[in-house]
């Protein structure tokens, strides 16, 4: 099977929220438990049978029944998940589990509560600071979230079982970053878009199946011909993006997006445990502190610091900052950054977009434009 095959095969799997290799799972006795955040740990929804998976809305048309509930002003993204449950596209999953990452998403878990009344739903009592009480704090969250998981489902979360986790997950990200570390070279064998697949796919199917995927996708991109039909080398930064064609748009200008900042992302969301440390503590720690985004309060400075890092690591040649329409946290913050990029001599376009893709002539119409201001 060649490279774009597996491609046409990824895209297949992330085209709908129940798809083949996670419908084989269910029937395996496996359960899914569907997340939305990044502060949810998703080693912790791997345990014993558990499959963790990032919920999505792909190929949303509306959301005017969710709009019944949630208003028209809550971002589309929590308006689209709540449509598909309600449109029982989500049946498959045994249970939910949450980050109070925003009011948005607050209103959603209260919603599904009130509407679809799922047999297992949690939300996780994230702290907004880092520092030693607030990672107390979130450890005992997490506790909380384990003895739920362990009475509702029977499953096993002491130590040995959640090394396990910690290790599986491990094996996973060095897989996923040797991938992704090919996007540093001058010339890349791999596409933003490509790229964005694979990362979209490891959030939605079992991790065993996705390990084998990887392993055959990373032979394949070996033999593959370079990147070279671009004007210039791009990265992405801001709220949540699981459309590809987002990307694709943006890559059809003749960008090429090396880098993705965003929460389902490579950067940071394949940071790796020591497998060494209390596994309880390592996951609470390393996701606490490193998957930083604007709920985090008084963090600006190192988020900015951090992109301007990456963007000087990964040769960049401009920064994409991107958010969701009425995200409240995303949407004061892009401002921010754009200034910020500037000022450090970084070229920075902002884009508000909604959930969905859009409107996609006249996003095309501005990247176009943010092309020619950097003369590529």
């Amino acid at each position: 099977m060649t490279f774009d095959d597996r491609q046409t095969r990824l895209q297949d799997i992330i085209d709908e929220p129940l798809n083949t290799w996670l419908d084989q799972a269910v029937a395996d006795g496996n359960v899914p438990i569907g997340y939305t955040c990044s502060y949810v740990p998703r080693a912790l929804l791997s345990l014993d049978g558990l499959i963790p998976v990032r919920v999505r809305a792909p190929g949303a048309a509306g959301t005017e029944i969710a709009e019944i509930y949630l208003s028209n002003v809550t971002c589309s993204y929590s308006r689209s998940l709540l449509e598909f449950a309600m449109d029982d596209r989500y049946d498959f999953l045994g249970g939910w589990v949450f980050a109070a990452g925003c009011d948005h998403i607050r209103r959603l878990l209260d919603n599904l509560d009130y509407l679809i009344s799922p047999d297992f739903s949690h939300m996780i009592d994230a702290p907004h600071r880092k520092g030693d009480a607030a990672l107390d704090w979130y450890i005992k969250e997490l506790d909380i979230l384990l003895e739920k998981l362990a009475d509702h489902f029977g499953i096993d979360t002491g130590e040995e079982a959640l090394n396990a986790a910690v290790i599986n997950q491990n094996r996973l990200h060095r897989s996923l970053k040797e991938i992704a570390d090919l996007r540093k070279q001058k010339q890349p064998p791999i596409s933003g878009t490509e790229f964005q697949r694979i990362m979209m796919a490891s959030l939605t199917v079992p991790a065993g199946d996705m390990e084998k995927a990887l392993r055959e996708i990373k032979d394949s991109v070996a033999r593959r011909e370079k990147q070279t039909d671009f004007r210039a080398r791009l990265m992405v930064v801001g709220g949540n993006i699981d459309d590809t064609d987002f990307i694709h748009t943006i890559e059809s200008t003749g960008g090429l997006v090396v880098a993705d900042r965003f929460c389902t992302g490579s950067l940071p969301g394949l940071v790796m445990l020591d497998e060494s440390n209390d596994p309880l503590t390592e996951i609470a720690q390393k996701t606490l502190l490193e998957t930083s985004c604007p709920r985090m309060m008084e963090d600006f400075q190192d988020r900015l610091g951090s992109i301007i890092d990456t963007a000087r690591e990964y040769d960049v040649d401009g920064v994409i900052v991107e958010h969701i329409k009425f995200c409240d946290i995303w949407g004061i913050e892009t401002g921010l950054l754009v200034d910020g990029l500037r000022e450090a001599g970084l070229p920075a376009l902002r884009l508000e977009r909604d959930y969905r893709q859009t409107g996609e002539g006249q996003l095309r119409t501005r990247i176009q434009a943010f092309l020619e201001r950097m003369n590529k």
